[in-house]
């Protein structure tokens, strides 16, 4: 699995101490306020300009555009999201930390509720279908996102929900 900022075959090597501040500022609860809004939009805004090729909060975690059915409305929804793609395996990770925010992120409940979706992913639009991990497999990727991004460790901490953990698999 990947680690941080190291991702791919052409991913561009961010330093170590770039790495760690970004880290230690998106721990704090004055980023959680702010994220929610400021994040998304600028990765939309980009990833529009670009025709898809590039989400700016890429360049620190791999990022896709998740496009899901509204849990209610049923209109389609599209959404910035880090994830953690599981190498060679064609799968991704999403966590709905929401920047360690006490509710869960409205995409988790159209994913609950509508599990066939769409991720572009390097500016290709992937059908995939969502799977909430329980138990043990889980709490296995729990570990591997912590290692993947530690500041999820304080999202958790954070609040008394549990995070929901999506795994995307092609359809």
């Amino acid at each position: 699995m990947p680690t941080g900022a190291q991702h791919g075959p052409n991913a561009r090597r961010v330093p170590k101490a770039v790495q760690k501040a970004v880290q230690s500022v998106s721990s704090t609860r004055a980023f959680a306020r702010v994220a929610p809004r400021l994040v998304p939009a600028m990765d939309r805004a980009v990833h529009r300009l670009t025709r898809g090729k590039v989400l700016l909060s890429a360049q620190l975690l791999p990022g896709v555009i998740l496009t899901a059915r509204g849990a209610r409305s049923g209109l389609p929804r599209r959404t910035p999201l880090a994830c953690m793609p599981e190498e060679g395996s064609g799968s991704w990770i999403l966590i709905g930390s929401n920047f360690g925010r006490t509710d869960h992120p409205a995409w988790t409940a159209n994913l609950l509720a509508h599990p066939d979706a769409e991720i572009n992913w390097k500016g290709r639009d992937i059908p995939v279908t969502a799977q909430l991990l329980h138990g043990e497999e889980r709490d296995t990727v729990w570990k591997a996102l912590l290692d993947f991004w530690p500041p999820y460790a304080t999202y958790q901490a954070r609040v008394t929900r549990e995070i929901r953990i999506f795994r995307l698999v092609r359809r």
